[in-house]
């Protein structure tokens, strides 16, 4: 008997939330995963115009002025000001956001360590390609 659609997303959707969930559970400050990944993003490429985190990360630009407001709140993040165009604002990741940062790769690897092993490497990558695949497959261009 074939899995239905609804019992793959079903189980997708689980899984996800299972995982958001842990990691809630384990991080000390107040942040969730959008917001680690715009830090990550900030952390690798240096100030970002929140249009460009948007379009990176797949937010709406409502959803991305949002995430951006709370790492703000939070002091994780900055907005900087352009010297040459004041029109021109960009994110930057503060000190206090490569500490959450780091505590929250820490927790990440804990969590692979934890709730994946059960599966092989090889399991692991190949999880890893199928969920690839069908991301490409549903968001062609």
């Amino acid at each position: 008997m074939k899995t239905s659609i609804f019992e793959l997303i079903r189980q997708a959707e689980l899984l996800n939330n299972e995982s958001i969930i842990y990691f809630l559970n384990h991080i000390q400050g107040n942040i969730g995963v959008s917001q680690i990944l715009v830090l990550n993003q900030l952390r690798e490429k240096g100030p970002l115009m929140q249009t460009e985190l948007a379009k990176k990360l797949g937010y709406t630009p409502g959803g991305m002025t949002s995430i951006a407001n709370k790492l703000i709140k939070e002091g994780y993040a900055e907005r900087e000001y352009d010297a040459a165009d004041r029109r021109i604002v960009r994110l930057s990741i503060t000190d206090r956001g490569y500490e959450i940062f780091n505590e929250a790769q820490e927790i990440g690897q804990a969590m692979r360590r934890d709730l994946y092993s059960i599966l092989t490497d090889e399991e692991i990558q190949q999880m890893a390609r199928i969920q690839k695949k069908l991301i490409e497959h549903i968001v062609k261009d």
